[in-house]
């Protein structure tokens, strides 16, 4: 990464956001110390401007950042930090310093259409994905399909456990349906905001 330090006394803006909610968890500062620590030590580290030294967000509360990925800014004067919190992120005992909940883990999606579009494109036999593929769109159609009705069977029970089970086999299943047809789930999302905003 290609940061200039040198814009405002040698520290830069670092904004970290929650790597499977997408939401922004807190803004600190970084200089080149805290930049090589975090990316040494896997775990968020700024320099704190009012102890005047280097800060591993978690060292006293112990609620750490495991650093996912870096990505600097068009001007390289700020950094784009993705990361996984373990616990609250603010002092206050917040999720995060804005407030706000984060709860939701929908940004996983985008990890397991990752992993789906990576199986279809680098097979191997040991992938259960890749096997789906291998047997054609029709297999697959076929186990969306054997999916809904089971979750079907299930709704009508009271067994959160299998339910929610069924559900996870459905949504994987879809999204590997989607990756076979060559289309991505943001087409599908764009449908449901055109409906929305009739």
């Amino acid at each position: 990464m290609n940061i200039d330090f040198n814009k405002m006394n040698h520290l830069v803006p670092a904004i970290v956001q929650d790597a499977l909610s997408g939401k922004v968890l807190m803004q600190g500062f970084m200089n080149e110390e805290a930049l090589a620590k975090t990316q040494e030590s896997g775990m968020v580290t700024f320099f704190s401007r009012s102890k005047n030294r280097l800060w591993t967000k978690g060292e006293t509360s112990g609620n750490f950042m495991e650093l996912v990925s870096m990505a600097v800014d068009c001007d390289g004067d700020s950094i784009l930090i993705k990361a996984n919190p373990r616990g609250p992120v603010c002092h206050t005992g917040a999720d995060t310093c804005f407030f706000e909940e984060n709860a939701s883990k929908t940004g996983f999606i985008d990890q397991l259409r990752a992993i789906i579009k990576d199986r279809k494109n680098n097979p191997n036999d040991t992938s259960y994905t890749a096997s789906l593929f291998a047997k054609g769109i029709n297999k697959i159609a076929q186990k969306v399909g054997e999916e809904a009705v089971e979750i079907v069977i299930e709704a009508k029970d009271d067994n959160k456990a299998l339910f929610l089970g069924e559900a996870a086999d459905l949504l994987f299943h879809y999204l590997v349906l989607l990756e076979a047809k060559n289309y991505e789930l943001d087409e599908v999302m764009e449908v449901l905001m055109e409906r929305h905003k009739k």
